[in-house]
């Protein structure tokens, strides 16, 4: 009868890389600690503190000829929240206008999103759009449906 080893060499050479690589981020965060005086995660949180990932984005709604507000519509803010291992997250945030015709979304995400708009009386709107500022702003214009004979 022959005896197997019960770790195999494949496994025993993951676990050294594994060892190497947290014996280098160690040495690498000591030497940073060393010549800046502050840690890793303080830099992490200046970094955050500095670009915000969330915005706040403003949007009007108007419709027609006169450019009247549209009230009580529902925005939606569509977007596609990424990860590098696990399936990307569709999410989406819905909002009303007000009697003005805005309509604020706090948390919106900066990049790419999706912004739909449907009102009783209009027609449903709908278009991608880039958000790059903390605080931007857009303008969308419905018209009224065709009408059916």
């Amino acid at each position: 009868m022959k005896i197997r080893p019960r770790i195999s060499v494949g496994v025993v050479l993951w676990l050294a890389v594994a060892n190497i690589c947290c014996l280098l981020t160690a040495a690498q965060t000591t030497s940073a600690q060393n010549s800046t005086g502050t840690t890793k995660t303080d830099a992490k949180q200046t970094a955050t503190q500095q670009s915000p990932v969330n915005t706040r984005v403003k949007i009007t709604v108007t419709g027609g000829d006169n450019n009247t507000a549209v009230e009580n519509a529902s925005v939606y803010v569509k977007y596609v929240e990424e990860h590098k291992i696990t399936k990307d997250k569709k999410l989406e945030l819905n909002v009303k206008t007000s009697r003005e015709g805005v309509a604020h979304v706090p948390n919106a995400p900066s990049g790419r999103v999706l912004i739909q708009v449907i009102a009783e009386g209009w027609k449903t709107y709908g278009r991608w759009y880039d958000i790059t500022d903390p605080n931007q702003e857009f303008k969308i214009h419905l018209e009224r449906p065709p009408k059916w004979y």
